[in-house]
């Protein structure tokens, strides 16, 4: 089986800080170092590094050729990443000493991946791959209509949240991921509980807290694994590629958040984003 992934594509500039800046205020950065990275970007690395078959959809303008370079080396294919006039997203990341993070997004190519690129890469999708979704980029809602229409299990992280993106895909939907606010929001929009949304599974992540899980057996919860974090950016990304791999991989779903939790869990210990996801050997080797 395979992850179609249409997802985003960014080049990230972190910027050490030594507090989340407030309206008005200049700030004097500690460092900075520039990362491939985007929630789709992160969710096919991480989810590549899980051992899953993993084809990335996606967009760059003519300085984005290194990220698809990047991409490549990390074992995800790449042929359906088309090249665009816009230019390449970019995120500003800033991480404070506690490891919490400020995001801005240009998005631009990730606004701009053609249709016909989405058609091609679904073309080679077999009945019962996964198609995995993220609000970074235009034609989530095509995708996931084309998706269910194919038979393909169709899976969506609802960020950055936006109500009506989220409650258009909601019916094609076989697996939903939410933060604490984001399912916040959604409560807000639809006066539904997530075990209320029609969707078979819906996980919500609670950073330091673990992660819920609604399911067709009702609601489980699952631990956080204790760590010292020191950058929380591309967390919930690692988490979601890693739950997509075991899921491929047949894994009964709790087997999949249980592995992802750790791959997370590693993850906010170093600074960076899709360069520095773990792989499997990795959480092998973690001693939390």
């Amino acid at each position: 089986m395979a992850i179609w992934n249409l997802g985003s594509i960014n080049a990230d500039f972190v910027y050490a800080v030594p507090h989340i800046p407030t309206g008005g205020e200049t700030l004097r950065s500690t460092g900075r170092e520039i990362y491939l990275g985007g929630k789709g970007t992160n969710m096919s690395v991480a989810a590549a590094r899980a051992a899953a078959t993993v084809h990335h959809i996606g967009a760059v303008g003519d300085d984005g050729e290194w990220a698809v370079d990047r991409l490549m080396e990390y074992g995800v294919d790449t042929r359906f990443i088309a090249r665009v006039e816009e230019d390449t997203a970019q995120a500003v990341i800033a991480v404070d000493s506690h490891g919490e993070n400020m995001i801005i997004l240009f998005p631009g190519a990730n606004d701009a991946i053609p249709q016909s690129i989405l058609q091609e890469a679904m073309a080679e999708a077999q009945t019962g791959d996964w198609l995995l979704i993220q609000n970074e980029t235009n034609l989530q809602r095509t995708a996931a209509t084309l998706g269910r229409k194919m038979g393909l299990r169709v899976a969506y992280a609802a960020a950055p949240f936006d109500a009506d993106r989220v409650q258009a895909v909601l019916p094609h939907l076989d697996l939903l991921f939410l933060n604490r606010v984001e399912a916040d929001q959604l409560r807000a929009a639809t006066g539904k509980e997530p075990q209320d949304l029609g969707v078979r599974d819906v996980i919500v992540t609670l950073g330091a807290d673990g992660a819920d899980w609604f399911g067709p057996q009702g609601h489980r919860h699952f631990d956080a694994v204790p760590v010292t974090p020191v950058d929380t950016t591309g967390a919930g990304d690692t988490f979601t590629g890693y739950v997509m791999a075991g899921l491929d991989r047949g894994q009964p779903i709790a087997q999949a958040i249980k592995l992802a939790m750790r791959a997370a869990a590693l993850m906010v210990t170093r600074h960076g984003t899709a360069d520095v996801i773990p792989d499997l050997k990795d959480l092998e080797d973690f001693r939390p």
